[in-house]
């Protein structure tokens, strides 16, 4: 029978990467609403203005179902985590109200003007809103974020005599480095989930031969904004945020990269399988020195390896290792996959490249994998700690829940959320259908219209 502690981790852990689906659509294509809406202010042209309202459709599914789905994992703080809101709820909920306040409002409230105001109110105001709405949906990724990433490196605090958390310093907590590094790395990798999501949705209008108008501008803008923000993620923010990892969670380091003993010149595994009994990657395919470069500038610096640090007190290093290892694979693919679409875009060839469009149009789902499994690498690698090297896991949970009642509404929960999956897909993919010119696909094959 599982402990209460296992099955309240399993059931955050399920609520809250089903959640994370959602801001990542509408953080990745926010920056496209507000450009095609400025756009079509300044020149007039409205097919960048029916481009917007599309995606503002889409964006406001994302956002009705991430909200509705963000309230559990509110509810599971006081629920299933009441000691650790109990001691440090001073600080983790200082970010998550300002959250509500600041951000959470500002999305909403203008993203109700920018869908209903078009023709009620002016052309500036309703391409400022498209910018608001952008605005809001980042700074709420920045409060969540800094939530998280105080519980990855605390900072800004005393403890008192009882064990709880005093916020100190504010400024600390917002201004932190580790936040920042990884708040811009977060918000690439959404921007890069928007750029193939509309990349994809452009590329299946030009092989499907409809609305190929629409496709064409979200082909280039998708590519375009993909490659740049895929080498983003390679450096700077992927190489600081890690340098941050390395500097305060060293152990988080090792299992990313299965590095079982401590090594002067480290090699970097490119692949392999981690065998945590026996301390060692199967078949691993190494390249000499980089870990120890890629870490500490130097090839010749010595990396600690998780045989240097107390058996509880090492994340699990499976699960970590093959998450990395599965966003950087990724990553890589989302880069070149980018670069060449930048280059057929330059050489005026993409839309009529259909050997690279169904690439684009069958990546669509892989940036959300890769996000998700960067904040499995986040998560996971933090552990046995729920704020690193304060408050453990084991520690945390609520003393009076017990383990068949968090199981019982686990289950709840995966139905309730395969049918709100259900309705969103179908929801999204009936947008896509009718397209930003308003005439699904099934009509025109009635009237006989000619495509685009």
């Amino acid at each position: 029978m599982a402990s209460a502690v296992t099955a309240d981790r399993l059931q955050f852990a399920f609520t809250i990467m089903f959640h994370y689906l959602f801001p990542i659509g509408t953080m990745g294509m926010a920056p496209f609403i507000a450009w095609y809406t400025v756009k079509a202010a300044r020149t007039g042209d409205r097919r960048y203005d029916r481009a917007a309202q599309f995606w503002a459709r889409i964006f406001a599914i994302n956002f009705v179902v991430g909200v509705v789905t963000g309230i559990p994992m509110e509810f599971q703080f006081g629920t299933n985590w009441a000691t650790f809101s109990a001691r440090t709820g001073a600080i983790v909920g200082q970010p998550l109200a300002m959250e509500g306040i600041y951000a959470f409002f500002l999305e909403s409230i203008f993203l109700g003007i920018f869908l209903y105001g078009r023709g009620s109110v002016s052309r500036r105001l309703h391409a400022l809103s498209a910018v608001l709405v952008w605005l809001g949906a980042w700074v709420s990724g920045f409060f969540i974020t800094a939530a998280n990433a105080w519980m990855q490196h605390p900072v800004g605090y005393s403890l008192g005599s009882d064990g709880r958390v005093r916020l100190e310093s504010l400024p600390a907590v917002l201004f932190s480095p580790f936040l920042w590094w990884q708040y811009l790395h977060v918000m690439t990798g959404a921007v890069v989930t928007g750029g193939f999501l509309v990349a994809g949705v452009g590329a299946y209008y030009l092989l499907a031969r409809r609305q190929e108008a629409y496709g064409e501008i979200f082909v280039r803008s998708g590519v375009l904004v993909a490659f740049v923000f895929s080498a983003i993620a390679v450096f700077p923010t992927g190489d600081r945020n890690s340098a941050e990892v390395t500097r305060y969670q060293p152990a988080k380091l090792a299992a990313m990269e299965g590095l079982f003993k401590s090594e002067r010149g480290a090699p970097l595994a490119i692949i392999g399988m981690p065998d945590a009994k026996n301390q060692r990657l199967i078949d691993p395919v190494f390249v000499p020195d980089v870990l120890s470069f890629l870490a500490y500038g130097n090839v010749h610096a010595n990396v600690k390896g998780l045989a240097e640090y107390p058996a509880d007190a090492r994340p699990p290093v499976e699960v970590t290792y093959y998450a990395y290892h599965i966003m950087v694979g990724l990553g890589t693919i989302f880069l070149g996959l980018g670069a060449l679409g930048t280059w057929l875009l330059l050489m005026k060839r993409l839309d009529r490249s259909r050997w690279l469009l169904w690439p684009l149009m069958l990546a669509m789902p892989f940036p959300y994998i890769a996000n998700e499994a960067g904040w499995l690498v986040t998560e996971v690698g933090r552990q046995p700690w729920i704020v690193y090297g304060m408050l453990r896991t084991s520690e945390s949970p609520s003393p009076t829940v017990a383990a068949g009642e968090t199981i019982f509404t686990t289950i709840g929960f995966v139905g309730m959320y395969f049918l709100l999956g259900l309705l969103f897909m179908l929801l999204v993919l009936r947008e896509i259908s009718t397209g930003p010119d308003g005439e699904s696909h099934h009509a025109r094959a009635v009237t006989g219209a000619a495509p685009g």
